[in-house]
C-alpha cells in the first residue's frame, strides 16, 4: 500500500492493491437485505453489522385476562375474550326485550323499551272529578278518571261527539241525592241494560257505572254498564 510521499510507478498494481485494502475494511458493509440497519458490531472502526430495525424499546407483550396473545418476537397478535357469567370479557349488544341469553349486554333501546312495559303494568291511582251541578257534559281529560256528580236535585250527564276514542273509558258514580240520568249528545248512541237503553240511570244514591266507548268519532257509541235503571 503505497504512502502519501511515495511516487506511484505502478498505477494499475497500486490502485488493485489500494481496492483490496478498501475491501477489507469495508467488507461488513457489505451483504444485508431490504429493511435491515447497520450497527456497531464492536467498539472497533468500521465493524458494523446488518439487523432487523426494531422500533422502540418494547421487547415483549403480556396478555393477561380478558386480552389472549401477546409474544415477546415476530408480529404479535392480541385478542379479547367472549364475556360470560364468570369470566370477563367482550360483549355483544342487544336490543331485545324477551332474550334469555346471560351473554348478551343491554342496550339504551331495550332498557327504555323495558321500562315503558314496566310502566304500562303499574297499576294507577285513580284520578277524580267531581261535579256538583245538576248538568255536565263530559270532557277529554275525563277518560280513565272516575266522575262523581252529587247534588239534592237530579242530574243530567251528555256523552258530547268527537272527544273520546274508540276503547276509552271512565266511571261515573252518584253520592248525591239526586240521582244521574245519561243523555246523548248530537250524533252519539248510547246502549246499556236500563230501562231506558239510550238514557240509562243510575239506580240510586252512591249507584256507579263505567262508560266504554265503543266506536269514537263524530258519531260514537257508547256502552254504559253498571247498577242502572
Amino acid at each position: 500500500m503505497p504512502e502519501n510521499t511515495d511516487l506511484v510507478t505502478n498505477l494499475p498494481a497500486d490502485f488493485e492493491v489500494f481496492g483490496q485494502a478498501v475491501a477489507t475494511s469495508m467488507a461488513d458493509l457489505l451483504g444485508g437485505t431490504t429493511g435491515q440497519i447497520l450497527a456497531k458490531a464492536t467498539n472497533t472502526d468500521m465493524d458494523f453489522t446488518w439487523i432487523t430495525n426494531d422500533i422502540g424499546d418494547i421487547t415483549s407483550v403480556t396478555a393477561t385476562s380478558p386480552l389472549t396473545g401477546g409474544g415477546t418476537s415476530g408480529a404479535i397478535t392480541v385478542g379479547i375474550q367472549d364475556a360470560t357469567t364468570s369470566v370477563k370479557g367482550a360483549v355483544q349488544l342487544s336490543d331485545s326485550t324477551s332474550t334469555t341469553s346471560s351473554v348478551l349486554a343491554s342496550t339504551p333501546t331495550a332498557v327504555k323499551a323495558a321500562y315503558d312495559l314496566a310502566a304500562a303494568a303499574t297499576p294507577k291511582l285513580v284520578s277524580f272529578n267531581a261535579q256538583t251541578g245538576t248538568t255536565y257534559t263530559f270532557v277529554s281529560g275525563d277518560a280513565d278518571k272516575l266522575v262523581t256528580t252529587s247534588n239534592a236535585s237530579a242530574i243530567t250527564v251528555t256523552l258530547p261527539p268527537s272527544i273520546f276514542s274508540a276503547g276509552q273509558t271512565f266511571d261515573v258514580q252518584s253520592i248525591g241525592v239526586g240521582l244521574t240520568t245519561f243523555a246523548a249528545g248530537s250524533g252519539v248512541t248510547i246502549t246499556s241494560t236500563g230501562v231506558t237503553a239510550a238514557a240509562p240511570k243510575l239506580r240510586a244514591r252512591y249507584s256507579a257505572c263505567t262508560v266504554i266507548c265503543m266506536v269514537g268519532g263524530a258519531t260514537p257509541t257508547f256502552t254504559v254498564i253498571g247498577d242502572l235503571s
